[in-house]
C-alpha cells in the first residue's frame, strides 16, 4: 500500500508522459491557435503539480511561466545576448516579461 498523499510510480510515469505530449503540441499549434497552445502549457503544468512531477530543465525554458505562452525565439519571444553580464536574454512578446539564463 502506498504512504498517505504520495502517487505510485506508474501514474507519475504516465504523468511525465502526458507533460512531453501537451508541450509538444503546444509548439505546434502556437502559430494556428495560440489560446490552445496556453491552455496545454496550463494543463501540463497542472498535471505536473498534482502528480509531484517536476518539469525538466528543457521543458521550464520552453514557455513562459507567467502567461503560458510557448517561447518560439523571432515568433513569441525575442532572444539576445547580452555579453556585459554573460546572459541570454528571452523577452516574452505576449506578456513582456524578461528571462535571464547565464552563460560561461
Amino acid at each position: 500500500m502506498a504512504k498517505r498523499g504520495k502517487k505510485p510510480a506508474w501514474q507519475k510515469k504516465i504523468a511525465r508522459e502526458r507533460i512531453k505530449i501537451l508541450l509538444d503540441l503546444a509548439k505546434k499549434e502556437v502559430r494556428k491557435n495560440p489560446d490552445r497552445a496556453r491552455r496545454y502549457v496550463e494543463l501540463a503544468r497542472t498535471i505536473g503539480k498534482r502528480y509531484n512531477v517536476r518539469l525538466t530543465k528543457k521543458q521550464k525554458e520552453s514557455f513562459c511561466k507567467y502567461c503560458n505562452t510557448p517561447l518560439i525565439p523571432g515568433y513569441t519571444s525575442k532572444v539576445w545576448i547580452d555579453s556585459k553580464t554573460k546572459t541570454i536574454v528571452v523577452k516574452c512578446l505576449n506578456c513582456n516579461k524578461i528571462f535571464r539564463k547565464p552563460y560561461k
